[in-house]
């Protein structure tokens, strides 16, 4: 497994399972800095959007635009991200695989870093093409990725219980 973080975005969209898997170890500090890394990438992906919208309409300037999707991306997403990686530890009580909160969290932060290049790629998109097939496309890239990897992590840190 190769160390560093931008070859294993890389290697995630390919073997998502190993990577996540190879990650377990890292103390919880680091998966604070994973979250936050990919939500400070989601608020740049959605800079060139705003940026176009801010263009096309000026009744809400750009600043105002960047202030709201700060507070979303930075202050609200890492709450609903701790919630959604509790609410998946519990329910995956009701199956016959056990999942760790910690693990939770890990295979979902990671995926979120995962397909931040993705994301970037969407905003892009969207603030240089704007609404079509293309943006569409590339979001749907982002969207897809975003579940092949965190369904792959969550698969490689859930244990069977012993029979």
């Amino acid at each position: 497994m190769q160390s560093g973080i931008v070859p294993r975005i890389v290697q995630s969209w390919w073997a998502p399972g190993r990577v996540v898997q190879s990650l377990r170890g890292m103390p919880d500090r680091a998966l604070v800095v994973i979250l936050m890394a990919a939500m400070l990438l989601f608020l740049v992906a959605q800079l060139p959007e705003h940026a176009r919208a801010a263009q096309i309409d000026p009744s809400v300037p750009l600043a105002a635009r960047i202030a709201g999707a700060a507070m979303a991306v930075l202050f609200m997403m890492p709450l609903a991200a701790y919630g959604l990686a509790a609410l998946v530890g519990l329910l995956a009580r009701l199956t016959p695989w056990r999942l760790a909160a910690r693990d939770s969290r890990l295979a979902l932060f990671w995926a979120l870093l995962a397909v931040a290049p993705a994301m970037l790629l969407a905003g892009l998109t969207a603030g240089l093409i704007g609404p079509g097939a293309p943006l569409t496309l590339t979001r749907a890239l982002a969207g897809i990725g975003f579940l092949m990897i965190w369904g792959a992590g969550l698969r490689a840190v859930a244990t069977a219980p012993a029979k």
